[in-house]
């Protein structure tokens, strides 16, 4: 498709479908960038809601100033300990069982989901172990209307005490001693865009009013338009790509087909506001604090 050159940034877009994913050419994210280039940047982050950027030499310090561009930094996990010294990293390695190999928007079993992630990749298996990403706006506009409007009124109940298995996560019990809940609408507004987008996902339990049978036949009936071919973009990562994430309208995926190969990458978050319904009713906490990790760090 036709690259897209911003004027006086640089910076290069190239989409990489009609719905989702952009390459962005022209930007060293380990050097500084002016606030017309980080400008550019989150225009092109909130269109084609997930970006790459290849060949990008960073080291914790670099990646973290360049994801506080984008505003106010996360701690690592609201569960797992950060390494030490590195308080905001998330460390995605596949020898501690983080597969993620399902569909999800991250962390929405918490009241106040990121807003932005920043996903380095320091180690790719030879084969394999491709993310796809799916665009969660162009899949709530994809469904008839009357879908639409029932999906509006919907409040789903997001846990921790999901469908992680001991394949995904290393030691499950411990990753469920602690209970998160969430009540979130099932559409949510974007906060920057004000486009309406499933919030859905393998977090998602039940939906509020709905028996379990009900909430499992009617999650998985608006899952099943998130995850169409066309919402989708499939990205095969080399060492040193970055991936930035809109998490406020994505779900996403990474493949598990790679067998016993290694791979690790550095996810970093950025704060985001409550999400609110089509009605304007914000998103609650229902079990567990997770201040702390929201208040991260500026």
């Amino acid at each position: 498709m036709t690259e897209t050159l911003l004027p006086q940034t640089g910076v290069t877009v190239t989409p990489l479908t009609t719905n989702t994913g952009a390459e962005i050419g022209g930007v060293d994210a380990s050097g500084p960038l002016d606030d017309t280039a980080v400008a550019a940047i989150r225009a092109a982050l909130l269109k084609h809601k997930v970006i790459f950027l290849r060949d990008q030499d960073l080291d914790y310090e670099a990646q973290a100033a360049f994801a506080q561009r984008f505003g106010t930094l996360t701690l690592g996990h609201p569960i797992y300990e950060a390494p030490e010294g590195r308080p905001n990293l998330r460390e995605m390695d596949s020898k501690q069982g983080t597969r993620a190999n399902h569909w999800h928007t991250d962390l929405t079993f918490i009241e106040r989901p990121p807003a932005f992630a920043f996903l380095h990749s320091k180690v790719i298996p030879p084969v394999g172990g491709d993310t796809v990403w799916a665009n969660a706006a162009s899949a709530y506009r994809s469904m008839p209307p009357e879908l639409r409007d029932f999906a509006d009124r919907l409040r789903i109940v997001h846990s921790n005490d999901c469908d992680f298995t001991d394949d995904t996560v290393i030691e499950r019990g411990h990753y469920i001693s602690t209970a998160f809940e969430a009540e979130h609408p099932a559409v949510r507004v974007h906060p920057e865009t004000g486009e309406r987008s499933l919030l859905l996902g393998g977090f998602a339990r039940r939906v509020v009013g709905y028996g379990p049978e009900a909430s499992r036949d009617i999650i998985r009936m608006l899952q099943g338009y998130l995850v169409r071919p066309e919402h989708n973009v499939r990205w095969q990562w080399r060492v040193g790509d970055i991936a930035i994430w809109d998490n406020q309208s994505t779900a996403h995926y990474a493949i598990y087909d790679y067998g016993n190969q290694y791979r690790r990458g550095e996810r970093l978050t950025v704060v985001a506001p409550i999400p609110v319904g089509v009605d304007g009713r914000p998103s609650e906490a229902l079990r567990g604090d997770t201040t702390s990790y929201s208040a991260g760090r500026d």
